[in-house]
């Protein structure tokens, strides 16, 4: 039999315990071991909206997904498995048992890597260790594709998205509710507003306005933008901000910088991307990138 690649995504799920931080194990009674929530890929889902749903699933947690932890590979008799773990904050919900999961357990870290069933899974456990939990989440959106620049005949700033950048709005959507999008922020631009416009309609919350952060107003004041976004990070929750491409590349490069985080030369901002940056206070502690169709 021919081996096949099944894809996975999975979750470190924690909460604040009494001086603590805890996190879920759960048990499954099939194989009879603790492990990390975790799930198969369903068509067309990514590793981030299986962790989340995966989590639900087996834990009965509503969560809010956070930093890329790590990416594991094992076989699984003729098939190879890669699962892609996230570290998400449990917001609420209770365990409900299932014939896949019959308990789930709040465990200190330390405990928890005692009780984990397998070596795989304990490291992902020590990367979610490796820096501080209770991270910031700031989602940074490049706006979605408009229409021609050539054939627009009026101000640039009033340029529409066009029909493909309409269509790349509902993963900016399902990204902010993954994240646990609190709060929304905008270049005032008619095509930066529009991409962040459907998260902010879910949350029922005005979108401010940031000037800064547009192609016209950075250039000159670089670091004063920086500081706002650190403002913005250091208010707490989850942030979306919407962006142009004249800026999102030196902006996060800025912020790297000024934290001693190394993100590689090249930072990629293609329209209706976005790049999630997780803050310890004004402090940039890690940084993922995504790529929107």
């Amino acid at each position: 039999m021919a081996s096949r690649e099944v894809l996975a995504g999975g979750a470190v799920v924690w909460r604040a315990g009494a001086g603590e931080v805890e996190v879920a194990l759960v048990h499954r009674p099939r194989y009879d071991d603790w492990s990390v929530p975790k799930g198969k890929l369903e068509p067309l889902e990514s590793t981030r909206v299986a962790a989340v749903r995966e989590v639900g699933e087996e834990t009965g947690a509503r969560v809010a997904l956070g930093r890329f932890l790590a990416r594991t590979h094992y076989r699984v008799g003729a098939d190879h498995k890669k699962v892609e773990y996230f570290a998400a904050r449990y917001l609420s919900g209770e365990l409900r048992p299932s014939h896949e999961v019959d308990e789930m357990r709040w465990l200190p870290v330390s405990a928890a890597r005692a009780a984990l069933s397998y070596d795989r899974d304990r490291e992902v456990l020590d990367a979610f260790t490796a820096l501080p939990q209770d991270l910031t989440t700031v989602l940074l959106v490049r706006h979605a594709k408009a229409g021609s620049k050539s054939e627009w005949d009026h101000e640039d700033d009033l340029r529409p998205l066009s029909k493909n950048g309409r269509k790349q709005l509902a993963p900016v959507r399902v990204l902010g509710t993954l994240y646990g999008a609190e709060r929304v922020y905008s270049a005032p631009l008619v095509r930066c507003v529009a991409t962040v416009q459907p998260v902010a309609d879910d949350l029922g919350v005005p979108i401010a306005e940031e000037k800064l952060l547009s192609e016209k107003a950075y250039p000159g004041r670089e670091e004063t933008a920086v500081d706002r976004v650190a403002e913005i990070a250091s208010a707490g929750g989850t942030a979306v901000i919407c962006s142009q491409g004249g800026v999102i590349p030196d902006l996060v490069a800025r912020l790297a910088t000024r934290s001693g985080l190394s993100l590689g030369r090249h930072l990629a901002a293609k329209k209706g991307s976005v790049w999630a940056l997780f803050f310890d206070g004004t402090r940039l502690a890690a940084a993922d990138y995504l790529a929107v169709p």
